[in-house]
């Protein structure tokens, strides 16, 4: 009879732990979905590490938001201090680097059709976006495990969200198959009361403000020419040609062989201009790019970048382009 007992209330034991996890995880989104959504607005900064093989990269991060879509992603490289901003307002989505007076504007459903570590919307997307979430509860508060979308790297499949008592996200991890982190973002401070006006979301002001505080220089030459450390397979280096351009030089790379493409590195001059393109802003290792159906465009370190080719799918793409990218940090 004692043994019936004491299983009937191990049943229900179980029974309650069940139902206080299913009411715990519910809540948690309950009370995550309430902060962000009744947002009017919000600033956060962090510390977003990409990694890269034995590599790694940090930037500073500085998101501010304001309803309905305005988005100010601020991004500076901790190593080499190059800063760029991506940029949402009424008028289109833009890639600025203030210091050389470039931009790119787009037509593109940014931020909104990836996954975005930095920013609070896309992470509670990608919770509701998963039915079969999981959520545990620890010391600190909570950590929730969701798929992801980062449809420009299909190697990262899955994120960690670690949310603290007060239902504040404080650290995201992206991983891969092998449950090794790719990309973490430390969030150091979510501010829900700003007082922010469309005017912070501005391009000129952006650009305005930015080129004054920026470190980055332009350059007239092209002193080191950066070769990429990946090359596709029987694909070899066939020609490289130097040209003058606009007060400035230009190299073009040709690569033939059963993957050709093409690369081109040229200085940039000083004059403002906003080139409209069709494609999407993709983060590289070392800096923002523009990525389209056949090409990648890069500015580091006063130098534009532009790979094209025909032949190699948008995976083999971005491993030259990530491949160039640390080969001009270590030079």
């Amino acid at each position: 009879m004692k043994l019936k007992k004491m299983f009937v209330f191990l049943i229900i034991c179980m029974f309650f732990l069940v139902g206080c996890g299913k009411n715990n995880r519910e809540d948690v989104l309950k009370k995550l979905t309430k902060k962000i959504e009744e947002a009017n607005s919000y600033h956060l900064q962090g510390v977003l590490e990409i990694i890269n093989n034995e590599n790694s990269y940090l930037y500073d991060v500085d998101v501010a938001y304001l309803k309905e879509n305005n988005f100010k992603v601020d991004l500076k490289n901790q190593t080499n201090n190059h800063e760029q901003i991506i940029l949402r307002n009424p008028d289109g989505i833009y890639v600025l680097t203030p210091s050389l007076n470039k931009s790119f504007k787009f037509q593109s459903e940014w931020p909104y059709n990836n996954s975005q570590s930095y920013l609070l919307q896309n992470l509670l997307n990608d919770i509701k976006n998963d039915s079969n979430y999981t959520l545990e509860e620890n010391d600190n508060g909570y950590m929730i495990t969701t798929t992801v979308n980062y449809s420009n790297n299909k190697e990262l499949v899955k994120q960690k969200i670690y949310i603290d008592k007060d239902i504040n996200i404080y650290k995201v991890e992206v991983l891969d198959n092998s449950d090794i982190i790719k990309l973490k973002m430390d969030i150091n401070q979510i501010d829900y009361n700003c007082d922010y006006n469309e005017e912070t979301f501005k391009f000129d002001n952006n650009m305005n403000v930015s080129l004054q505080e920026s470190e980055d220089i332009a350059v007239s030459k092209i002193d080191d020419i950066i070769y990429p450390m990946y090359i596709p397979q029987n694909t070899y280096l066939s020609t490289q040609d130097k040209v003058s351009v606009n007060g400035g030089e230009r190299v073009i790379l040709t690569f033939s062989g059963d993957y050709p493409f093409m690369l081109i590195q040229e200085t940039v001059n000083n004059e403002e201009n906003v080139i409209s393109v069709y494609g999407e802003p993709l983060q590289l290792a070392e800096t923002i790019g523009i990525l389209d159906d056949t090409s990648i465009t890069w500015i580091s370190d006063g130098i534009e970048y532009y790979l094209v080719s025909n032949s190699l799918d948008t995976d083999q793409l971005i491993d030259v382009a990530n491949s160039m990218t640390v080969a001009a940090i270590e030079k």
